[in-house]
């Protein structure tokens, strides 16, 4: 079996590997504070309202709709244009019309909603988290939890002090055959693991270009699509998909698709933090007015064992001949997956493994939305939630504050600290702009 690396053409056809051609829900007035907890919907019915109606919401809601007993109540999102959109799957799939909103925290005081699905861009995930956890409602939002270590912890303080479930949307958590590979490794047949790597070479990124600053579109309301980041003029690389290019709004590929095989790899690791971080990368193809870089390097020195990820935009020749993909090295043998499945290469010194190839297992978003919905009704934690959610994003994150500091920093798990760098360890905490906070943030 040869597995393919995912072309353009099905990157994009697939959303269940995009993270958001999507925009934030505006905000005006006075906060919200309500902590009632919505009440049960009519006969088992789960009511939804959706936060960022782009790409990756409309994908998100098609994808909850798969499941009969949910409706979606309303829309909301600061993009008349993207407004509509979210509308049209809802009149398509459940013949209903939704209510519509720029202001999010209008939904949040419904006593008709009973989880919010957060598909906004990353510095719009964690207030909205956190505000729906105070007002009782249960939360799918996208990943990375947010732009920041601090705004992820505000968000798991959230959830456990209200008793919400929160489910993280890396959707291949929830994938069979990652599964498989993942209780494998872990099994130790695999024998100890040394070194687990991932990257993700990929062609169908192309360079942004420099347009000027200007006017935003018709229909949107650009100080609230902005909220707590900086207040900067509109420019159009600042807006919709490419706003993962740029440090205010999220973290390039490291947190994109970095969080994605981060979170495989540790799922055949464990819960260990890394003692040490150091990164090198920059921008050696693209001229444009993007901020991260086009290519980065990140070395994790766990307590037991290495990990890399490595990116590059522009091409499509990774490691094995595969665009993209995670790989565990073992004393036994080494496994290597994507999305079209896993194979066993067994070590040339040993007899104890044999080699093996398995197939992928599809689209893994429809489980990952189920096991949210099931968890609503147990409540109990979804495969993603927020402690492991948490942890694979803060492990991103500190790639990202390596890179933009040039240094290797190390790491305190416990106090979430970086060890005797004041400049670095900053970049851990949040500032919003004002009026906006965040509440349960340790450095707002």
């Amino acid at each position: 079996m040869v597995m393919n690396p995912l072309t353009r053409r099905q990157f994009i056809r697939n959303s269940a590997f995009t993270t958001g051609l999507l925009s934030a829900g505006a905000l005006s007035g006075p906060f919200i504070r309500s902590v009632r907890a919505a009440e049960p919907g009519p006969n088992d019915k789960v009511r939804i309202a959706l936060i960022g109606a782009g790409g990756m919401g409309k994908g998100d809601l098609s994808c909850f709709f798969l499941n009969p007993e949910v409706d979606c109540v309303a829309v909301c999102d600061v993009d008349d244009a993207m407004i509509k959109q979210g509308v049209e799957i809802c009149q398509k799939q459940r013949n209903k019309q939704p209510d519509t909103y720029k202001d999010f925290r209008r939904i949040l005081d419904r006593k008709d909603v009973d989880a919010v699905v957060i598909a906004t861009p990353d510095h719009w995930h964690a207030l909205p988290t956190v505000l729906a956890c105070q007002a009782g409602k249960d939360v799918y939002v996208e990943k990375p939890l947010a732009t920041t270590i601090d705004e992820g912890r505000a968000m798991l303080e959230a959830s456990n002090r209200h008793g919400r479930v929160v489910q993280m949307g890396s959707q291949w958590r929830s994938c069979k055959h990652i599964i498989e590979a993942t209780d494998f490794i872990r099994s130790g047949k695999l024998g100890k693991i040394s070194v687990v790597r991932g990257w993700a070479y990929l062609d169908w990124l192309p360079t942004i270009g420099n347009p000027a600053d200007g006017v935003p579109p018709q229909g949107v309301d650009y100080d609230m699509w902005l909220g707590p980041a900086p207040k900067r003029p509109f420019n159009p690389n600042r807006f919709h998909f490419n706003f993962r290019w740029f440090w205010d709004y999220a973290g390039g590929l490291m947190t994109d698709w970095g969080v994605h095989l981060i979170n495989m790899m540790l799922m055949g690791t464990g819960r260990e933090w890394p003692k040490s971080v150091s990164s090198s990368g920059g921008k050696y193809v693209f001229e444009d007015n993007s901020e991260t870089p086009d290519a980065q390097i990140t070395v994790y020195e766990f307590p037991s064992y290495m990990l890399v990820w490595e990116h590059k935009a522009g091409l499509n020749n990774g490691l094995h001949g595969r665009s993209w993909g995670v790989q565990w090295s073992g004393t036994e043998g080494t496994i290597i997956l994507n999305d079209g499945g896993w194979e066993i290469v067994t070590e040339r010194k040993q007899a104890n493994l044999d080699s093996e190839r398995k197939p992928g297992s599809g689209d893994p978003r429809p489980a990952h939305v189920r096991d949210f919905l099931s968890c609503m009704k147990t409540r109990k934690q979804p495969c993603l939630n927020l402690e492991a959610g948490h942890h694979v994003s803060t492990v991103a994150h500190l790639g990202n504050i390596a890179y933009r500091t040039g240094r290797k920093l190390y790491w305190d798990a416990t106090k979430e600290k970086i060890i005797d760098d004041r400049d670095a360890d900053k970049l851990v905490g949040v500032k919003y702009r004002k009026p906006w906070s965040l509440p349960y943030s340790r450095r707002a």
